[in-house]
């Protein structure tokens, strides 16, 4: 909950009671590895805080198979944007790729709270755009270069992941198959 708290108080745009207050009507979920938070053909109606481990974002693609397109580590919000936003069933899953604890909050609460605190309006603006902008970020690196310069990227920006997330999220992630980014590991291992 402390982790929670601190990333309420981003900006020092609510005051410390309010972050009490607010962070009063997150419950704890724990997840196991590849349990749902969200689910696909479903409406997101709440808002995760990634207290430790790490998500991912799926979606189908029309072979059925699943592709990562984005992952969620700790300190982080999450929750499915569009479909939060739109009332429209989400076509994507958010999936715990690690036992996580995530601390959780119906939307139905948080717009009830966001008419009885102040400024909460404000930080929900920030952390929404927080999000897009780090999306943004993540599909620059993604759409440009070699396999080998976007692992090398990757292990840059997230070298956490890179230790504790299975082979194959990160190639689906980073748009290459399993057995190349098996290869370019090899290589820099070798280097």
């Amino acid at each position: 909950m402390k982790r929670l708290k601190t990333a309420l108080g981003l900006g020092g745009i609510l005051p410390d009671d309010s972050i009490n207050y607010v962070a009063s009507h997150f419950r704890e979920l724990r997840l196991k590895a590849e349990e749902d938070f969200s689910h696909y053909g479903k409406v997101a109606n709440e808002i995760g805080f990634v207290d430790e481990g790490v998500l991912r974002i799926v979606s189908p693609t029309p072979k059925g198979e699943e592709i990562t397109k984005y992952f969620v580590r700790h300190n982080q919000f999450i929750t499915d944007l569009e479909s939060y936003y739109s009332r429209q069933p989400s076509e994507s899953a958010i999936r715990a790729v690690l036992p996580s604890r995530v601390y959780t909050i119906q939307d139905k609460v948080w717009n009830k709270l966001s008419e009885e605190v102040p400024k909460l309006y404000i930080l929900t603006k920030t952390l929404t755009e927080t999000a897009l902008l780090n999306k943004i970020k993540d599909n620059d690196f993604l759409n440009f270069g070699t396999a080998m310069e976007k692992y090398r990227e990757f292990l840059r920006r997230y070298p956490d992941l890179a230790l504790s997330v299975p082979q194959q999220y990160i190639a689906s992630y980073l748009k290459i198959t399993p057995q190349s980014l098996s290869r370019i590991r090899k290589q820099l291992a070798n280097q």
